[in-house]
């Protein structure tokens, strides 16, 4: 009878006992934040990415601005104001931002599935889908803030210099504000692209390929002279950030609408935003 009451009286104090909470999504987010900023590539990634992409632009920008005495009165005319804003964000500096920002959402994906850790993070927190949710959050995040601080500071830079020869632009242009802005959210779509790839290739190596093909290698190898492939070229993230970049409108075999560009750029985000969080639902570690 003793033994009896006492193993129900623990078998009670067992079932008083307060249940762990379950962790809340904010925790996510705070434990993801955390493991991102843990890895040594991620502040590395951030301050070497930013300084490439704002060198890039500058050294353009010098070119112009030390050969423009040379120029003739029509290529003056021609620079302002596409040419002008071009120099503030480069073939260059996007290659380089996309890269950055697509190695950068690639690795918080493939990086726990390399070293195995995506076990460890998956068996505390059963709701998977939940935990890719915190990840393409904190992603955003530093991808946008790496996309606004390039983008940024290669504007303010880059006008500044060429404002020495009366050619640079001002926020308060026609069609600029919306060409910084595209050239920031390429960073974050980029992010997301190499996220995405990550949780399905699962592999750093493959990942890094073919986020690189579909954001770089597939835009520059299309043609939009014809109307099939200039349908897929107006498909693609880069043609996007191209066609935003465009502060004056110019002559196009087929022209496509502003509109039309952040369109791409808000499907290939939550697009790749929905692979990240559930392609880890039906597949194992």
């Amino acid at each position: 009878m003793t033994t009896t009451a006492t193993s129900a009286t623990e078998s009670a104090g067992r079932s008083a006992e307060p249940a762990e909470p379950r962790a809340r999504f904010t925790d996510l987010i705070a434990a993801e934040w955390i493991k991102m900023w843990s890895l040594r590539s991620t502040p590395w990634a951030f301050v070497a990415g930013t300084l490439a992409i704002i060198g890039f632009n500058i050294f353009t920008a010098y070119n112009d601005y030390s050969n423009w005495p040379g120029w003739g009165a029509q290529q003056k005319a021609d620079f302002m104001p596409n040419w002008a804003m071009l120099d503030a964000f480069t073939d260059a500096a996007v290659l380089c931002l996309m890269l950055t920002a697509s190695a950068m959402g690639a690795l918080t994906v493939v990086g726990e599935y390399s070293t195995g850790m995506i076990r460890t993070t998956f068996t505390a927190v059963p709701a998977r889908s939940s935990v890719m949710a915190a990840k393409v959050v904190v992603v955003t995040a530093v991808s946008t803030a790496l996309g606004l601080v390039g983008a940024g500071g290669s504007f303010w830079s880059t006008q500044a210099l060429l404002g020495g020869r009366d050619t640079g632009l001002s926020l308060g242009d026609p069609g600029v504000v919306p060409a910084v802005l595209a050239s920031a959210s390429a960073a974050p779509v980029a992010a997301l692209v190499g996220m995405a790839v990550g949780a399905t290739v699962r592999a750093s190596a493959a990942t890094i390929g073919v986020s690189f093909a579909l954001l770089l290698l597939v835009p520059m190898g299309i043609s939009d002279d014809h109307h099939g492939t200039a349908v897929v070229d107006h498909l693609l993230p880069y043609s996007a950030w191209a066609r935003l970049i465009q502060v004056a409108e110019k002559p196009v075999n087929f022209p496509w609408s502003e509109a039309g560009a952040w369109t791409v750029y808000a499907v290939w985000y939550v697009v790749c935003a929905a692979i990240t969080i559930f392609a880890v639902r039906r597949r194992d570690q």
